[in-house]
């Protein structure tokens, strides 16, 4: 009897902190963040086109909702990294443009300690922006080919 009753209280507890641990903080509240919002844009860095850093912070956001082609030399072929700079200058020109930034974060981080989040830009979502101009394409949970075996871009 006396072991199930530790069992059960274990349980309790890593089931109470584990859920805690999982849901991100606001420490001015201690209630999980659902959004933050950043009216001054120009301490943000555009790293990609799916990829930004809040300067003030340092916290660095991977969009949730897209993929966008690769640049520099992690682009698979000239078609991708031309294409993904027009990714990221647009998504550039986006941020700096606007009075308001809203992050809604998703509470999940990737491989690369990025937080997984959708932004929007003064009120509309930045990777339906980008989809909507050619520059990016609905996440499907894992990275696709951007380009051909002949270095064009796949339809």
């Amino acid at each position: 009897m006396k072991n199930w009753v530790i069992a059960a209280g274990a349980l309790i507890f890593a089931f109470t902190f584990g859920a805690m641990a999982l849901a991100p903080l606001d420490t001015a509240q201690g209630e999980p963040s659902r959004s933050t919002a950043a009216t001054q844009t120009a301490n943000w860095r555009v790293i990609d086109g799916d990829t930004f850093e809040d300067l003030d912070t340092g916290d660095r956001y991977r969009l949730e909702n897209i993929d966008t082609p690769e640049t520099g030399g992690r682009a698979r072929c000239t078609a991708e990294r031309q294409l993904g700079d027009r990714a990221t200058r647009q998504a550039r020109a986006l941020i700096t443009s606007a009075n308001s930034l809203d992050v809604r974060r998703t509470g999940r981080i990737d491989r690369y300690d990025r937080i997984i989040a959708f932004i929007e830009v003064d009120g509309r979502d930045l990777g339906e922006l980008l989809i909507a101009e050619g520059l990016a394409r609905p996440w499907r949970g894992r990275r696709e080919p951007w380009c051909d075996a002949n270095g064009a871009l796949l339809p």
